[in-house]
């Protein structure tokens, strides 16, 4: 029986939300395209969470539409004590692109107009909400959402203002309210006649809190329609399954090559992807050609291949995930079975030009860095079926993360 779904706004977040439920044992499955409602039915008895990947947050509020509102359908007929939409945790949107405050109204619509709950926090990743406005860490350093570094100039959706309440208030027109740490953890209830909630969270241990009062505080035999990051997947896990944490697997050990491609122009990323050059993996730009000299380093025995778009001109963009996924074709056809693909959006768009149908964890629930998990591929193509990817979302993942993931094994 499915007791919580969720849709993921990209590619990268998805895995995080599927991991946070496994953590806890609860069984967990991500699609990368909506199912039949009779497939969907057929999942349901042999999982307790279903989500679906997809690329809303790079969507303007129409396309969003058209692309949430029939996962949301569908995953509402499965009956989940709870429905997400997973957002990321610097809550990357504004009125023109992934528009949160759409997806509020979507939700809403889908689910009944019950107030919704919205969680942006996830402390494990230094993300935290306090008086309902935002902080994320960068280089060891907390700042507030605005004058943090990466997302205050973010090229899709800068961030200008950290009260999530003003920031999704020109998303939305309907009325939002907060609930704040100066109230737990006696906050049993959320406030009415809202249309959304923000909650604060900066500890785990508010997620814990939290995620009991969302369960709670939802009308018998309905869906509960929430919003958030990891940090809410985290907490309706710890409610849903109160005894705690599922030992992981996955230890450092013989791997094998690692192709990454990368979509993302992040500097955490570019760190990355130093490090790999500097421990003697070949980096290349994506260019018509570089599928075939891929194929032929990793056949000269390189042990790790960086591809990136550093270099791809403003007007290629649309070129870019279809080059890349044919590069991650290649490889694989070389015998390359260890991919990462870097980027929130690129991951998306990539995964669906590998017509991947689904993922599931690789080993167990623990991350090889935190927000960034190992997952297995499930595809009708035979190279692509049964790779390992890791999704990793452009900040996210220590400097070795690359190298890590080609010594990781389990």
């Amino acid at each position: 029986m499915v007791e919580a779904a969720f849709y993921g706004d990209d590619f990268t977040g998805s895995t995080d939300a599927m991991v946070q439920f496994a953590r806890v044992g609860l069984r967990a499955v991500l699609l990368v395209t909506l199912l039949s409602a009779s497939e969907l039915r057929e999942l349901a008895v042999r999982y307790d969470v279903i989500g679906v990947a997809g690329i809303a947050r790079s969507l303007p509020p129409d396309e969003q539409e058209v692309e949430v509102r029939p996962v949301l359908e569908a995953l509402r007929e499965l009956g989940p004590r709870v429905l997400q939409y997973k957002v990321c945790s610097t809550a990357d949107s504004s009125p023109t692109r992934g528009s949160i405050g759409r997806a509020l109204e979507i939700g809403r619509e889908v689910c009944g107009p019950a107030v919704v709950p919205i969680l942006v926090a996830q402390p494990e990743l230094g993300r935290y909400t306090v008086f309902s406005h935002h902080f994320a860490a960068e280089a060891g350093t907390i700042h507030r959402l605005d004058r943090q570094p990466t997302m205050s100039t973010h090229p899709s959706t800068p961030m200008h203002e950290s009260d999530l309440r003003r920031h999704l208030s020109h998303q939305t027109s309907l009325p939002l309210a907060a609930v704040h740490l100066t109230s737990y953890p006696d906050a049993t209830v959320m406030p009415g006649g809202v249309g959304a909630v923000v909650l604060d969270a900066l500890t785990d241990e508010d997620l814990r809190t939290l995620g009991g009062v969302i369960l709670r505080d939802g009308s018998a035999g309905e869906v509960r329609f929430a919003i958030g990051s990891g940090g809410l997947s985290r907490a309706l896990g710890l409610a849903l399954r109160p005894e705690g944490e599922v030992v992981g697997s996955g230890t450092s050990g013989a791997g094998g090559p690692v192709l990454v491609v990368s979509g993302s122009q992040s500097p955490r990323t570019a760190e990355q992807i130093e490090h790999a050059r500097l421990a003697g993996w070949t980096v290349l730009p994506l260019a018509d050609e570089v599928a075939e000299r891929v194929v032929a380093a990793f056949s000269a025995g390189v042990g790790g291949v960086v591809v990136h778009t550093n270099e791809v001109a403003p007007a290629k963009l649309g070129w870019v995930p279809g080059a890349l996924a044919e590069v991650v074709r290649m490889a694989a056809g070389v015998g390359v079975r260890r991919v990462v693909v870097a980027g929130g959006d690129t991951s998306g768009q990539v995964l669906r030009q590998l017509d991947v149908g689904a993922l599931e964890l690789a080993g167990g629930p623990a991350p090889i860095s935190p927000g960034v998990h190992r997952c297995r591929a499930a595809s009708a193509v035979p190279g692509v079926d049964g790779l390992e990817v890791l999704l990793k979302p452009g900040q996210l993942g220590g400097v070795e993360l690359f190298t890590e993931f080609q010594r990781w094994s389990g």
